[in-house]
This record gives C-alpha cells, structure tokens and sequence, in this order.
C-alpha cells in the first residue's frame, strides 16, 4: 500500500506551502492535512540527508581488463599485495649507483672521482656489490646493486679513463643524499599488506597500482543502473520532426550523459504519454531492472502530471519529497519503493539537470559507495569573482549558471576570473551551454554582492 511518509521522518518539516493547481494528497504534515494543490517544500539538506538513508549497492567482482573499465569504482574490500611493489630497488634516472657518503661535498669546482665497476641493465640484478670509492653504471629501472643508496645523474658526471691503471673512473659533480633517484623496494605497496583500501574510488593512478600488483580482478560496488523515463504527449523521438506543440526527447539523451558521468549505467526505455495508467504500467515495468528510475516531466502540479498518482499504484512506495528549496529545480518528486529511489524530475531542461547535478549525479556516486558523495567541498570548483549584484529569495537555494571569463583588469579581481551569470528561463538548453558552472546562492542569504569571491562548481 502507497504511503506518503512526509511526516514520517521524526521531525518537523521547515519550509512554506507553495501553492499551485492539482488535486488532493493524503497525509498529515504539522497536524495539518495535506493536498495536492500544494508542494511541502524540503531545504535541500533534509532531502541530502534522506538520500544517504539509501544503502550503497553490494559488491560484485570485476576484472582489470572488463572493456567497460574500472575508472570510477569504489573498491568494496582492501587488494592484498601479493609481493613488495617495487621488488627491488630500482633506479629512478640513468646515471650512476653510489654511496651518498662517498659524494659528499662534491661539486663543479671539487669533484670526487670513482672508479667504475661494473655497468648494470634494465632487465636482469647487478652480480656484484659496491665498495666505498666505487659506483656503477646504470639505466632507469635498474636494480641498484648491494652496497649502493644512491644515483648520481648522468648529467653531472662523466667518464674519464685512468692511463696508469687501465681504470675508468667517473667524475662526479653532484652530491646526492642516500635514497636520491631511487625507488626502494616496497615504497608502492608491501607483501601481506592492503595496498589500496575498501572505499577507495578507482582512478588511473589506483588502476595502475592494481596492474603493478597484479591484481587481476577485485570485488568493487556495482555500477548503478538507472531507468529514464521521458513523460508527456508532446515528446517525440529525436529522429522525428515536430510539428507545433512537440518536441524532441532532450531529457533522456541528457540525463543518460549525466549519469553515464556519475558512472552509471543509464537505460532509456521510451516515451511514456500522459495518461496515468501508462505512468503507473511503466513504472512497475522497468522499475523490476534498475536500481534508480528517472521520470522526466509530470512532477509538477497541472492537470497533467501524474506521477504521484502513478506512485500511489505502487505497492510500498513511500514519497518522502514534494518539492525542494532548490532554483531552478523545486518541482522534484522522491519516493523510495523497496530499496530503490524513484525520481520525478521537472520536465523544463535547465532545471532537470541542475537537480541531477547539485542531487542525482551524487547519489548515484553514493550509491557506488563514494564516501562523502554530497560534500560540494570535494567537488571540482575554481575560485571566481562575481561581475555583478545578484538577487535571491530567502529560504531556498539558488544555483546561479555563469560563465568564466578573463578580467580587463587581472590586478583587481586577485589573477582570479570573472564569474559571468548567464540569463535565461529554465526550459532554454542555451543557459546550460553558455555557462561553465554553477554557483551557489545559500537559502539564508538575499543575494551577492558583485566583487564576492565565490566557488564556482565546475559542469
């Protein structure tokens, strides 16, 4: 049976009614009856706070060379080195192994002179061991011979040949402290140790560190898959041409990219028309095979949209969002039904993906088992300064789209970049195209100042 939990969650709810058109909604909310001709509007850190209530997904094995790739994974058990990472002691420059003590005070003027014993390749340990007042020749990557803490590099010695002994001796220039130019055995990873640990999201660098180990497959948290559902008779496919009062698809393809960035696995089933049966049927359709379910468009409160009603038909679903302190965005619908999260998202472009990127993109990361998924402070950002006054409405937050551009005057914004807000209505795709990112306007504030330094939150 459909429940609406808005005031389920042990508090009270903050935030005004917003009023709008529509009709009814069960449900108490502060000892007051709620109807759907009113949104029951949620700061954005209460509706953060009962998104991370969603346990992340479980573990699963995958190899290092699924063609899918491991980037962005979160690792759900620590890798074990399997041996010391380096196994040995390798040179970081071509050069020359020493005794650091054997070079101290060396320089241009007062060289110390070697003798050279023995030359050392890429590919196969040195045979013999260095005595004080000796070095030996060697390559990046080769095994520092025993007796040897240190590499000189090539560039501050050179080789001269000794006519009364037949030696040859290196002249070295340089003083090296013991451990310069050297990759000590086990300085990456150590046997019987973790080398990375659970919770780690995996990079590059980490992915390298797996292949170093060989680390051929590792139990990582699995890739959320998300359902997206366009909703309304005006939405045709992108490969039609509309006719007055249609347009095309943009919701799906773009959420798709969004996800598909948070390292999700997106699916688009179709357009669904207006028509609260066929909301409903989709709904439990595709809901069965997705861990996130997206319907864009009929969160609002016209005559026409129909997705709570739909999520009522559910069996256990629980609405737990009827509106967000967010700009542009405040038309959002959240339900949980099982463990899973159904959003309705608003139809108006702009506004569906600036919900995604400040809610959706990090709850799918969290979901992935990123730690501190909705922490903005982690996210990539660049210092700007404002070009100019900026209005707000108290009690909710604004996420100003701007654009970054080079000041006339570098001196008097600090070296730092304009921030340029970009004008426009939320159902223009042209805001999110001229802009760079976004900004962020608190719900306690009633605006910025131009010349504040802020953050932008890069797109």
């Amino acid at each position: 049976m459909w429940r609406n939990t808005l005031s389920g969650w042990n508090e009270a709810l903050p935030g005004p009614y917003c009023r709008a058109a529509g009709d009814a909604v069960h449900g108490l909310v502060g000892g007051r009856t709620m109807s759907r001709n009113f949104f029951v509007v949620l700061p954005v850190a209460e509706v953060i706070r009962r998104l991370a209530a969603f346990a992340p997904l479980p573990s699963e094995t995958a190899s290092l060379t699924d063609p899918r790739g491991l980037e962005g994974r979160v690792l759900a058990a620590d890798v074990i080195a399997r041996d010391d990472v380096p196994l040995t002691s390798r040179s970081g420059m071509d050069g020359y192994a020493v005794q650091a003590a054997d070079v101290f005070g060396a320089s241009e003027g007062n060289p110390v002179y070697l003798a050279l014993t023995g030359r050392i390749a890429v590919d196969r340990p040195a045979d013999f061991s260095l005595e004080p007042g000796q070095c030996a020749a060697i390559v990046t990557g080769g095994t520092l011979p025993d007796g040897a803490d240190a590499v000189v590099m090539v560039e501050h010695s050179a080789e001269l040949a000794d006519g009364q002994n037949g030696e040859t001796l290196v002249e070295i220039r340089r003083p090296v402290a013991p451990g310069t130019h050297v990759l000590r055995r086990g300085d990456d990873a150590r046997e019987g140790r973790p080398a990375l640990r659970s919770g780690v999201p995996l990079r590059p660098q980490e992915i390298g560190l797996l292949a170093a180990c060989g680390a051929r497959s590792v139990s990582v948290r699995a890739r959320p898959r998300v359902g997206i559902l366009s909703t309304g008779d005006e939405v045709i496919p992108v490969s039609a041409d509309p006719r007055p009062g249609q347009v095309r698809d943009v919701n799906s393809h773009a959420l798709a990219a969004i996800c598909r960035e948070a390292g999700a696995e997106p699916r688009l089933p179709g357009i669904v028309p207006d028509d609260l049966e066929a909301i409903a049927a989709a709904l439990r359709e595709h809901l069965a095979d997705v861990d996130m379910l997206l319907l864009s468009g009929g969160s609002s409160v016209g005559a026409r949209d129909f997705t709570v009603a739909a999520l009522e038909r559910l069996p256990d679903a629980e609405i737990f969002c009827r509106g967000v302190a967010l700009s542009p965005g405040k038309p959002l619908i959240l339900a949980r039904v099982g463990q899973k999260c159904v959003w309705g998202l608003p139809g108006q472009v702009a506004s569906a993906q600036v919900v995604m990127f400040v809610l959706g993109a990090p709850f799918l990361r969290h979901l992935a088992g990123r730690a501190r998924a909705f922490d903005q402070s982690l996210w990539p950002a660049r210092r700007a300064v404002l070009s100019r006054n900026m209005a707000s409405k108290q009690g909710r937050e604004d996420y100003l789209r701007v654009r970054l551009e080079a000041p006339a005057d570098p001196d008097s914004t600090g070296g730092l970049p304009l921030a340029v807000p970009v004008p426009g209505l939320s159902g223009l795709l042209r805001t999110l195209l001229d802009a760079q990112g976004l900004v962020r306007i608190d719900a306690a504030l009633e605006g910025l100042e131009q010349g504040s330094v802020v953050d932008v939150l890069l797109l």
